[in-house]
């Protein structure tokens, strides 16, 4: 049975972790604590402390000494997470893992790596491509995430459409575990006998253990690509198009939507190539060989024109391809210049329904008089509005998780889900009523309780209240008090 964590800070656990990992690689003064309080998203919590090891076998004595001392581990990647997983909510220790950041292996011939959590997502891309081959998920934060986060949130990205999410190319892991062992989920192979507890322990949120070591697949890197951007005088019309060129059996690698709202903040902050005056539009990305993406690429443009595009375009060079990515991976920055602040919703419909979800989304919008951008996986469905917010004014943060909420419940009631990549965490635990019975639930901990039989590893996380000081969580609570901290200007 999980159980909860005090708050109270235990001095004398830190000068044991020193002795596991160096003097200057303990942080627990309150001051430098407050860098480690919170993530990408609204919530905010301040650990005990925060420790960097640098190898399996430091984490492994890490998470010993919290056992001995009775405290909750908390892993932490690059801090881009986006629904308050890597949030010390309960106190105790955060586990650094930006020390553990180098590439252990690289086996052109088997075509995987064996690389350490705070590998960078891009590096390990970037690596792979000397040799011809790829890291497959690509998030839109693949220049600061890390792989270790990657697998506790399970990650999605642009091309994950044809490849599959972080899942898919996890082979094996080394993970910490609470009693302090180290064991090996899975291997090098893609198929293992017995239980697949490596697939059970990528979006596990990191409430089973820590992750030390992942080996990787890694694909041949595509001879030709083509990426084509069609431009639509509204999003339903860009929504059917998705639907349409799936439904005639191709897939494309990508196909990402950026609506009015979304291209506006991206050409407020630099010209970026995109129709200031496009209701939506339709980045869709075809490649394999030459012959291949010329086939398909002239298939998709039919569909997409037949689907009521008024232009549709290539990039003609590297660069212009580059920069139509740099615009649909820079753009939740780029909402800065709209607001002072964002909040992203994850949410997840069925591909056929997008048009419908999204009209209620807008619906919302104006019931709510309140702005929400659009920027996201058309082709997996995974949803992002983002509403635009400034928390200086009266009542906007109660407005604004009203209005995430019944986002949330739009795509459940649409056929989809809480979440496509970034997980449930802190942000969305209180809806998980809406998509799973308290049975669903109690096996979903039993299942944890198999690896974390005390619940140490990240608790109050995903499961609605949960332990937090000896209370339930009042998550709403939380993130009204989070973002009314968060300071003028701040974007959450």
């Amino acid at each position: 049975m999980a159980r909860g964590y005090g708050l109270v800070r235990k001095p004398s656990i830190f000068k044991k972790l020193e002795t596991v990992v160096g003097k200057g690689y303990v942080i627990s003064h309150p001051d430098d604590l407050l860098v480690f309080e919170y993530d990408g998203s609204i919530d905010k919590a301040v650990p005990q402390a925060v420790v960097f090891p640098v190898s399996m076998e430091e984490v492994r004595r890490v998470v010993a000494v919290a056992q001995e001392f009775d405290v909750a581990v908390v892993g932490r990647g690059s801090g881009t997470g986006l629904s308050g997983g890597a949030i010390a909510s309960a106190g105790g220790l955060q586990v650094a893992l930006t020390r553990m950041n180098r590439i252990l292996e690289m086996d052109v011939e088997n075509r995987l790596a064996v690389v350490e959590p705070g590998v960078i997502n891009l590096q390990l891309d970037e690596a792979a491509r000397k040799h011809g081959l790829r890291y497959a998920p690509d998030p839109s934060s693949q220049r600061a995430c890390s792989i270790g986060g990657n697998v506790a949130e399970n990650a999605g990205g642009p091309h994950c459409l044809a490849y599959g999410v972080t899942s898919n190319h996890v082979l094996g892991l080394e993970v910490a575990l609470e009693d302090g062992s180290v064991t090996w989920l899975g291997g090098r192979t893609r198929e293992t006998v017995g239980y697949d507890l490596r697939g059970v322990f990528v979006g596990s949120e990191g409430t089973f253990g820590i992750a030390t070591k992942a080996v990787v697949r890694l694909l041949a890197a595509p001879p030709s690509i083509k990426t084509y951007m069609a431009v639509f005088r509204d999003i339903e019309s860009a929504c059917e198009a998705v639907s349409s060129v799936i439904g005639k059996g191709m897939v494309p690698a990508a196909m990402e939507m950026i609506d009015a709202l979304t291209i506006k903040a991206v050409q407020n902050l630099h010209d970026m190539g995109l129709p200031k005056d496009a209701g939506c539009v339709l980045l869709v990305e075809v490649e394999g060989l030459r012959e291949e993406v010329e086939e398909m690429g002239g298939e998709v443009e039919g569909v997409l024109r037949k689907s009521g595009s008024r232009e549709v375009r290539w990039a003609e060079s590297a660069a212009e391809r580059e920069r139509l990515w740099r615009a649909r991976k820079g753009a939740l920055g780029a909402l800065g210049s709209l607001a002072p602040n964002y909040y992203l919703v994850d949410g997840v419909a069925p591909r056929t329904k997008l048009a419908s979800v999204l009209r209620q989304v807008s619906e919302i919008s104006e019931r709510y008089k309140t702005p929400i951008a659009n920027v996201f996986h058309a082709g997996d469905g995974n949803l992002h509005p983002c509403i635009l917010f400034d928390e200086r004014e009266a009542g906007s943060v109660e407005r604004v998780i009203e209005v995430g909420g019944e986002i949330l419940k739009v795509c459940v009631e649409a056929g989809g889900s809480l979440s496509g990549e970034h997980g449930i965490g802190l942000e969305k635990k209180a809806y998980m009523p809406l998509v799973f019975s308290e049975e669903d639930m109690s096996v979903m901990r039993l299942v944890r309780e198999g690896f974390s039989p005390s619940g140490r590893f990240n608790p109050g996380k995903i499961f609605p209240g949960g332990p937090m000081d000896g209370d339930d969580i009042d998550v709403r609570a939380m993130q009204k008090r989070a973002v009314s901290v968060a300071g003028p200007g701040a974007h959450v």
